[in-house]
C-alpha cells in the first residue's frame, strides 16, 4: 500500500479525571476553582502573634457572631500553613475567626496562601489601616515593625508600601509620644486620634487634664483646638494641682463656647464689646448656678484668686463708667 493510499490515523484527545469532574454549566464560564480554598477546623487555626491589631470590641464581635449564626461566614479568611507546628496561621480575618467561635461554628472557609513575612505584614496593615479598623497606636506599632522588616528604610518608603500619605503616617506615630493615660483612652476608643492632635506640644499634665476634660465634656474639635491654644499661651498652668487645673479648664471651656457659637451663627468674629457683655452674662449665670458653700478647699482657693485678679479691673471700669454718666 502506497504512502498516498494509507489510512490516516487520528489522535484522540485524552481526558483526565479533572475533565470528567469539571463544571460545564453556563455559570461556570469565565471562572476557575481555587484549589487553596477550603473549610478548616477552627481549632487548627491560630492568630498571628505579629498581627497589628491588638484589641477587639466585644460588642462588635458579638454583632458579627449574631450575623454569622444567621448567614454563615460570607467571606473566607486568609491563612498560611506553618509546617513546623502543623497549624494554619491567620493572615487576615482574625475578627471573623473569633466571631465564628462565638457563633458556635466548628469550621470556617479559608484561603491558604504562601506569602513572605514582609508581604504578610503589609497585607495585614492594608486591611486594617484602609478600613480604619485599627486604633492609631496599633497602626503606629505595626508601621514601626514594617520599617524594621523592610531593612530600616526611610519613613517615606514605609508610607509608600502601605499606600498612605507621609503626613498621615507621622500623625499616627505621634500618638506614641502621648502620656499613657491618653494612649489608653485611644486604645479603648474613648478618644480618637484626631481629638488628641491638639494636645501635642503641651506639657504632660496639661495633655492629661485636657484629654480627661474632652472625654467628660464631649468637647467638639473646635473647642479642643481653642483650649489647646489657650494652654500653650499659659504653660504655667501645668504646675497647678489636678483639682485646680480642672476648674481652670472648665472656666476656659465656658469662656470659649459663647464665642464659638457666635462665629458659627454669623460667620465672622464678634466685636470685643459684645464678647465682653456675653462674658459678663455667662459669669452671672455661673454665679447663680454654683453654690459657694459646696466648693471644696482647692476650688475655693481658685475662685478667690480669680476674683482677686478680676476685682481691680472691675473697679476701674466701674469708676470710669460712673464718671462719664455723671458728666453726661
Amino acid at each position: 500500500m502506497s504512502e498516498a493510499t494509507a489510512p490516516r490515523t487520528t489522535r484522540r484527545r485524552r481526558f483526565t479525571v479533572d475533565d470528567l469532574l469539571a463544571d460545564t454549566s453556563p455559570q461556570a464560564r469565565g471562572t476557575r476553582e481555587l484549589a487553596e480554598a477550603r473549610e478548616i477546623a477552627l481549632d487548627r487555626i491560630e492568630p498571628d502573634p505579629d498581627q497589628p491589631r491588638r484589641s477587639f470590641d466585644p460588642e462588635r464581635l458579638e454583632e458579627l457572631a449574631a450575623s454569622i449564626r444567621l448567614q454563615g461566614v460570607l467571606q473566607p479568611i486568609a491563612v498560611r500553613y506553618d509546617t513546623v507546628r502543623d497549624r494554619f496561621v491567620i493572615i487576615h480575618g482574625e475578627r471573623r475567626w473569633r466571631a465564628a467561635q462565638l457563633a458556635g461554628l466548628t469550621t470556617i472557609p479559608a484561603i491558604v496562601r504562601e506569602v513572605s513575612d514582609e508581604q504578610r505584614l503589609i497585607q495585614q496593615l492594608m486591611e486594617n489601616i484602609l478600613r480604619e479598623d485599627l486604633n492609631a497606636l496599633d497602626r503606629a506599632a505595626a508601621l514601626r515593625r514594617l520599617k524594621q522588616q523592610l531593612g530600616d528604610v526611610p519613613w517615606e518608603h514605609v508610607a509608600e508600601a502601605v499606600g498612605i500619605k507621609r503626613s498621615r503616617l507621622f500623625q499616627l506615630l505621634a500618638t506614641e509620644k502621648l502620656p499613657e493615660p491618653v494612649q489608653e483612652a485611644i486604645r479603648s476608643g474613648r478618644l480618637s486620634e484626631k481629638q488628641t492632635r491638639p494636645l501635642h506640644g503641651l506639657p504632660e499634665p496639661l495633655q492629661i487634664a485636657l484629654a480627661q476634660l474632652v472625654e467628660r465634656e464631649r468637647l467638639g474639635q473646635a473647642e479642643i483646638e481653642r483650649l489647646a491654644r489657650a494652654l500653650r499661651a499659659a504653660p504655667e498652668l501645668a504646675t497647678l494641682p489636678s483639682a485646680e487645673l480642672t476648674v481652670r479648664l472648665r472656666a476656659l471651656v465656658q469662656e470659649a463656647r459663647p464665642a464659638l457659637g457666635r462665629r458659627r451663627r454669623s460667620g465672622r468674629s464678634a466685636s470685643p464689646v459684645s464678647e465682653l457683655v456675653a462674658a459678663f452674662e455667662r459669669v452671672r449665670q455661673l454665679l447663680e448656678m454654683i453654690d459657694p458653700a459646696a466648693l471644696d478647699e482647692a476650688e475655693r482657693q481658685v475662685v478667690v484668686e480669680a476674683v482677686q485678679r478680676l476685682g481691680p479691673a472691675l473697679r476701674r471700669w466701674h469708676a470710669v463708667l460712673q464718671t462719664r454718666d455723671s458728666v453726661s
